[in-house]
């Protein structure tokens, strides 16, 4: 493979700095509602399967790699961790989405997380950050606008059989909303080498908004991955390593890449702006105790990296009640 340089699929122009965070009127109380509903699933689910996380429980693998930054960006790229070339080792997350444990060919969301090291600046949440993490996605955005109605599908579709009839009689405008999440769990899923992932909500990049993909490592399928993800990760890694593009996609204004309605797809060309790097490895029992100990949070971030948009600030309150409810650090 030769030299990082930045790809484009098309030309990206200077970017848009013109968008606009905008915060309802009791949107924090409605938040903090959310995140209570969270920690009640997230107990209930504990006296099931053990202490763990809300959502994203069932932890498929964790990996050591690292993240280049790629040289000779356009200067509107060359934002926060990407300000220069540089080189940050990196702790993945492999996960499925769910508040139960299941087995890998349930249909579920799966995530994958990154928590890049090494970064120093303002953090987000006050203090100086001690890491960048990445909490992605395999769809390119949420089922829902707004952290309301994602709120009440999930915790409403984590409950027994009778709860969700009730919740759907008690709130029948979410039942064309629920047969989408529904749709959007069974699209085929080939394996976390093959699918790309996205963060499907919008963060800063200094002045500009993005949201961020992480491109497939492979194209090559195994038709039995999904009975045990785990082990094709595992496997792909015993033959060589795998490397992912990290690519953003720029807010252009609200109408093509809106930053508070997390349901729209970006109309936007993407931008490679780093190379993520996973070195040849075997399963380590240690190594994955202390990735799922840790926090994978969106808003573990830089300043010039924080997370934009009502879902991203709902997701602030919610995986600070579940990182308390499991005494995370």
């Amino acid at each position: 493979m030769g030299p990082l340089d930045p790809v484009m699929g098309d030309v990206v122009a200077e970017p848009s700095t013109e968008w606009r965070e905008v915060t309802l009127p009791g949107e924090a109380e409605r938040h903090q509602r959310q995140g209570v509903a969270f920690a009640e699933m997230q107990g209930h689910k504990d006296e099931r399967f053990g202490t763990g996380r809300a959502l994203h429980r069932q932890q498929i693998a964790a990996l050591r790699a690292t993240l280049e930054v790629a040289a000779d960006l356009p200067a509107h790229a060359k934002q926060g961790i990407f300000a220069i070339p540089s080189k940050y080792d990196v702790w993945i997350r492999l996960s499925n989405g769910g508040f139960n444990r299941a087995p890998d060919s349930t249909p579920d969301i799966r995530g994958f997380s990154l928590k890049v090291l090494g970064v120093s600046g303002p953090a987000a949440l006050g203090g100086e950050a001690v890491s960048q993490d990445f909490a992605m996605i395999n769809h390119e955005r949420f089922s829902s606008a707004t952290s309301e109605d994602f709120t009440t599908i999930v915790t409403t579709g984590g409950s027994t059989p009778g709860k969700i009839l009730l919740g759907l009689l008690k709130n029948p405008r979410l039942i064309p909303k629920l047969k989408h999440v529904q749709a959007a769990l069974k699209e085929p899923f080939s394996g976390f080498a093959t699918h790309d992932f996205f963060t499907a909500a919008p963060i800063a990049f200094g002045p500009y908004a993005v949201r961020v993909k992480l491109a497939a490592a492979s194209t090559e399928v195994n038709p039995a991955a999904s009975d045990d993800w785990a082990a094709d990760i595992y496997q792909r890694l015993d033959q060589g390593p795998l490397s992912c593009d990290l690519q953003v996609q720029f807010f252009t204004d609200e109408q093509h890449t809106p930053i508070e309605d997390a349901s729209v797809n970006w109309d936007a060309p993407y931008l490679t702006v780093g190379r993520l790097m996973i070195p040849r490895q075997h399963a380590d029992a240690g190594f994955g105790e202390e990735v799922e100990a840790a926090t994978f949070d969106p808003w573990n971030a830089l300043v010039d990296h924080r997370p934009l948009g009502e879902v991203m600030r709902a997701r602030k309150v919610a995986y600070f009640a579940s990182q308390q409810h499991r005494s995370a650090k």
